[in-house]
């Protein structure tokens, strides 16, 4: 059966990601400034936006809560289809398609929200870059930080096509209230203040540390309150590896050495005098972003959930 060969205007249903996204357990927390500049973006007369920011800040959570009950189209990259053209838009073009085609298809789409953008096809990553240039269509494009992104797709902010939402982390107070709603415990304030540094923002691995601290018993009542506080090591759970596993999977003898001395013992002096620490060594590890080091030549683990699932990971003869 041929597709068809013409878009209706207004196109969208929800996605299986859309209703993991509408249906988390947690309600959207704070970002209210953040919401009302997207909602503006997307309305009547402007050509849309670019929000961007490190992964599990909640960006996709964001533009859904954003375009909730508009008439949108709604794509999205996927690592398997980077190779094939135009996947990305399959549902929406026909069959066989040129990026002129495609243009002139999609140009009476009124709101087209792209998510994982960093993750198009080439085709798709130039077909969004000609409908922003035609600006016929309002554009919600997300994209993450820090990972390789199209040039098309980059040539959005860079080139002042669109303009450039640069997601901050989730601030601590915002991180409270989002473990505070729809709870069936209050958490002491240490204990959101470790789950909040250890996440460093990342609303996933929030999710994830918590739901592990709770299944493995590591929440216990604080004598005289009922509020509930985290005593004992942080969890090492498959989530949580796979989170880690820059550091735990190091090929490089050297850097899984360098990694375990910091661990329990940082910060480590850059003194070579003490032989603690190989600066090439160091060198190569801060280049990935798994150290820094600061003015004074302290050496630190870069996250700090680095260091507790190194130290988790470690066995007793290696921990002493």
């Amino acid at each position: 059966m041929s597709r068809p060969t013409h878009v209706p205007v207004t196109t969208v249903t929800t996605s299986p990601r859309d209703t993991k996204a509408l249906d988390a357990p947690w309600p959207f927390t704070g970002r209210a400034d953040e919401l009302e500049l997207v909602r503006r973006s997307v309305a009547a007369g402007r050509s849309g936006l670019v929000v961007t920011g490190p992964a599990g800040a909640g960006k996709t959570r964001l533009v859904t809560e954003a375009v909730r009950g508009a008439d949108c189209a709604r794509v999205a990259g996927t690592p398997e289809t980077r190779g094939i053209p135009f996947a990305a838009f399959a549902h929406l073009l026909p069959e066989t398609v040129t990026l002129h085609r495609a243009v002139h298809l999609l140009s009476g789409v009124r709101l087209l929200l792209v998510d994982d953008a960093h993750l198009l096809d080439d085709s798709s990553a130039a077909l969004l870059h000609q409908l922003a240039v035609h600006g016929r269509t309002r554009l919600l494009v997300v994209a993450t930080d820090g990972v390789p992104a199209p040039d098309a797709v980059s040539r959005l902010w860079s080139g002042e096509l669109l303009p450039r939402l640069a997601l901050a982390p989730l601030p601590r107070e915002d991180t409270a209230e989002l473990l505070t709603a729809g709870a069936d415990t209050v958490l002491e304030p240490l204990t959101v203040d470790r789950l909040h540094r250890l996440s460093r923002g990342d609303l996933r691995l929030l999710r994830e540390l918590l739901t592990a601290v709770r299944q493995e018993g590591l929440l216990v009542p604080v004598p005289g309150t009922d509020l509930r506080a985290w005593r004992g090591p942080v969890p090492v759970t498959r989530a949580v590896r796979e989170r880690t596993a820059r550091v735990l999977d190091r090929v490089r003898t050297e850097e899984r050495e360098t990694l375990d001395r910091l661990a329990f013992a940082e910060p480590l002096p850059l003194d070579p005098d003490l032989d603690a620490l190989d600066l090439r060594t160091l060198e190569d590890l801060e280049a990935e972003g798994l150290v820094t080091v600061d003015g004074d030549g302290a050496t630190r683990l870069a996250h700090p959930l680095h260091g507790p699932v190194l130290r988790a990971a470690a066995g007793r003869l290696r921990a002493r």
